[in-house]
């Protein structure tokens, strides 16, 4: 912990992660693209140390996978894949609405109203990078709300992931302008009451209806099936 309770400092691998997971996330890195050091620290004007621990990091958060002798490839998204993120997100959400339902403040609420007007006026025109940017920022406040500093930990090894799904989502079916402002605002409303139970019957009703969405991607089931590079 720093005595001083300043943030640390980030480093050029920090950068580095960032500028990878933005990418995976956008669709710029392709599942099964091979991630070359060389041509990543040319691109970003660092050196290949920088490179190979990013690379680490994105692989122990199963964004990349490095094989021996191979190299570092852009993970493939499978059915597994899914299943997996998909029932500890459930499990980790249903935690953070039943204790933020009694610790939001207006702070809060005011946060997810901004959001939630972002999501209204962006209206049918909104990019698949945009929709996941906003979905994942509400759903960043909950867990603030939460007041939970494992539960928080959790979310944040997880995020990253879950952006990379959402964002293949949104990508082969742009339907968010039709649900996620809607699905939002229903959530911003129940939590607003203040009934834990409630707050976590909507979530579970929320993640319900995103793992329906993600089955429609008819994923192969496990990374044999998928495509490499």
């Amino acid at each position: 912990m720093n005595p001083l309770g300043t943030a640390p400092r980030p480093t050029l691998a920090d950068y580095v992660v960032g500028v990878i997971r933005e990418q995976i996330a956008t669709g710029k890195l392709r599942p099964g693209e091979h991630l070359r050091e060389s041509e990543l620290a040319s691109a970003l004007d660092v050196s290949r140390g920088p490179i190979r621990e990013a690379l680490a990091t994105l692989e122990a958060e199963g964004q990349v996978e490095i094989r021996r002798h191979r190299g570092a490839f852009v993970s493939v998204l499978t059915q597994k894949d899914v299943d997996e993120v998909h029932s500890l997100r459930a499990a980790i959400e249903a935690l953070a609405a039943e204790r933020a339902a009694t610790r939001l403040t207006s702070d809060h609420l005011a946060e997810m109203d901004r959001i939630l007007e972002a999501m209204r006026a962006s209206s049918g025109s909104i990019q698949p990078q945009e929709a996941v940017r906003l979905d994942l920022a509400f759903h960043d406040v909950i867990y603030d709300a939460a007041d939970h500093a494992r539960l928080r930990r959790v979310w944040t090894s997880l995020r990253s992931q879950v952006a990379f799904f959402l964002h293949t989502r949104n990508a082969n079916f742009p339907d968010f302008p039709t649900v996620g402002f809607a699905e939002h605002q229903e959530l911003r409303t129940v939590l607003s009451e203040g009934d834990p139970a409630r707050a976590r019957a909507a979530v579970e009703e929320h993640m319900a209806g995103s793992y329906v969405r993600l089955r429609q991607l008819e994923l192969p089931s496990d990374s044999d099936g998928g495509v490499e590079v």
